[in-house]
């Protein structure tokens, strides 16, 4: 665990917003908030810290948890092309992959070599499509609490384009040798390729990630600036937002590159490392 500096103790005073993912950094195994974790937030909170959430999952996914925290702000979905207000269902911002795009990537990753090995999802109006219900798409519905829709050739939905895509495979060499065949064939200009969790393989807009999000939650509709910002992940579609952020935690579960860049890292999850840093920079 990296001690913080004074600096970063000093900043934390000016922190106004906390940004929490969700998977693996406020919600493990159990999938659910646990008491240290709701408590630490709920006494930032009374300090007058605004709460956020900004996370990967869908929009209605993620929505339990913005409730149980009780934050008042735009909830930020999708690695933030979906960013919706509960209270009115105001949609801020809501930026899609091309159909043009989605179309070459159906074509990718139905290649005989990958066709097997891949779970497809397409995520669109806040719906799940997926060409079959495989193993692994029934135990990501399962803890995301949506009913995915099998739609066969997915390309039937393309009516509307897609939020997110994702590509699901339990080896995560596959996943590797995706986002790196992909990030050859299409720059940053043109897609966000990342991975949430090592078996997730995600994409989105090229003008979306969790800190673009971030940015404009805090300086378009808070009017705040970086140095009032701390946020909290675990993962590599955290990275952006922890290093626009003021003060960026890593968990201690995420991956050592993902740490690299924090300024400090907190116990791990299941540790419940989240109401550490908050206990620790904000109480």
């Amino acid at each position: 665990m990296q001690k913080a500096s004074t600096d970063n103790q000093a900043a934390a005073k000016d922190i106004k917003l906390l940004v929490l993912d969700i998977d693996g950094t406020i919600a493990g195994h159990s999938n659910t908030l646990s008491k240290p974790v709701k408590q630490a937030i709920v006494a930032a909170q009374a300090r007058g810290i605004q709460i956020a959430i900004a996370t990967g999952r869908m929009y209605r996914s993620a929505l339990r948890f913005h409730q149980e925290i009780g934050s008042i702000l735009p909830l930020i979905a999708y690695q933030g092309a979906w960013i919706q207000d509960p209270t009115n269902q105001k949609i801020h911002r809501h930026l899609a992959v091309s159909r043009e795009i989605a179309h070459k990537l159906i074509d990718y990753f139905e290649q005989p070599e990958l066709r097997s090995l891949l779970s497809v999802h397409f995520y669109i109006n806040d719906d799940l499509y997926v060409r079959e219900l495989t193993k692994e798409t029934q135990i990501y519905a399962e803890r995301s609490g949506v009913t995915p829709i099998p739609v066969g050739d997915l390309r039937q939905v393309l009516t509307n384009e897609p939020t997110k895509i994702l590509a699901l495979c339990d080896d995560t060499d596959v996943i590797n040798q995706l986002l790196g065949n992909l990030r050859r064939q299409y720059t940053p200009a043109e897609l966000y390729l990342t991975t949430s969790v090592a078996t997730f393989f995600e994409v989105t807009n090229a003008s979306v990630n969790k800190g673009t999000a971030v940015r404009y939650l805090a300086e378009e509709l808070l009017g705040l600036q970086i140095d009032n910002i701390m946020a909290i992940g675990d993962n590599f579609n955290d990275v952006e937002m922890l290093e626009y952020a003021g003060l960026g935690v890593a968990m201690g579960n995420a991956p050592e590159a993902v740490q690299a860049i924090a300024q400090w890292v907190a116990p791990s999850v299941e540790e419940d490392g989240a109401a550490v840093a908050i206990k620790k920079f904000l109480l």
